[in-house]
């Protein structure tokens, strides 16, 4: 199982949408038409996407602790 992370290559505005691509197995695009899909329909979709983007961990500081 892969960890959940923000890449630091191929993210537009905060990686969220990467970071679940790469988790699935899709393309970037894929989740990134799927998200924009999601929040054109009533609910907290857009909260959660915000929450996301400022709980989970960026790449690059995820390998500096790891040293």
């Amino acid at each position: 199982m892969a960890a959940l992370v923000r890449p630091r290559e191929g993210r537009m505005i905060g990686g969220v949408c990467a970071a679940l691509a790469r988790r699935f197995g899709t393309s970037a695009t894929t989740m990134r038409v799927i998200t924009l899909g999601l929040c054109l329909i009533p609910g907290p979709q857009f909260l959660v996407y915000l929450a996301l983007w400022l709980l989970l961990p960026s790449e690059s500081r995820t390998k500096a602790a790891a040293w």
